[in-house]
């Protein structure tokens, strides 16, 4: 019996043609019969790290029956010169979020996934208060079940007033140990609501991991890192997505 929140996760791996570059994390969201990749905007494109992609490659479990047997699937990142993937920006600048459209056609038919959709999003009256236990789901440092291929989860506490824009920007903060390899992951809350539309993935997006958060005058011997972290507000996610 494999929780369902596990099957929403992505392993990703970037490539400049067939050089292997970095991995990450990403998840998966539906809006109607369209299928999205979200993940980290830095993830495909990283201007101060030089870090230029041509294609990713996700990896997929193909049988219900055996977890431990998968297949890679390649989506280039540019179409004719242009990027394909979406990304936003807003009064404060840039969002570290970007959207890539997956041809559900293209999947092979015994892919086994699970997708959030925009049911999993908080409505504009939900509360979650400060120090609610969250969980972010992802490839720190490319950890997982190598044998089945499975995420693995760090326990989180939102650590900022939510639903405020934390110093003006579009993120929330997560107190979480985090590593490279966790941005583009889903940071999600349990929910007990007995709605239909979330039957079987009983769980609330609440934001996308995004980087974790230093403070530029910490003394690197005296002081440890804060352990804090950003997280973009997953609503967003209604603008990238939309036809």
């Amino acid at each position: 019996m494999i929780e369902s929140i596990l099957l929403t996760a992505a392993r990703i791996f970037t490539f400049n043609r067939q050089q292997h570059l970095t991995n990450a994390s990403g998840f998966f969201f539906a809006r109607g019969e369209r299928l999205f990749l979200v993940t980290s905007r830095h993830v495909l494109f990283d201007e101060p790290s030089k870090h230029f992609p041509n294609r990713i490659e996700i990896e997929l479990h193909i049988d219900p029956d055996n977890m431990a047997r998968s297949t890679g699937f390649s989506m280039p990142l540019y179409r004719d010169g242009k990027a394909v993937w979406r990304q936003a920006t807003d009064a404060a600048g840039e969002i570290d979020v970007a959207v890539l459209e997956i041809n559900r056609e293209a999947l092979p038919k015994t892919t086994v996934f699970r997708a959030f959709t925009p049911a999993h999003l908080l409505a504009p009256d939900d509360q979650v208060e400060v120090g609610s236990s969250l969980l972010v789901v992802g490839f720190p440092l490319g950890f997982h079940d190598t044998l089945h291929h499975m995420p693995v989860v760090r326990q989180a506490i939102v650590a900022s007033s939510f639903g405020l824009r934390f110093q003006g920007e579009g993120y929330f903060l997560t107190d979480a140990r985090t590593h490279r390899g966790s941005s583009g992951a889903p940071v999600v809350m349990r929910t007990s609501e007995q709605k239909p539309e979330l039957a079987g993935l009983p769980w609330m997006l609440l934001g996308i991991h995004s980087a974790r958060l230093d403070v530029g005058t910490r003394d690197l011997k005296l002081d440890e890192a804060l352990g804090l972290n950003c997280a973009w507000y997953a609503d967003l996610l209604l603008i990238l997505t939309k036809d």
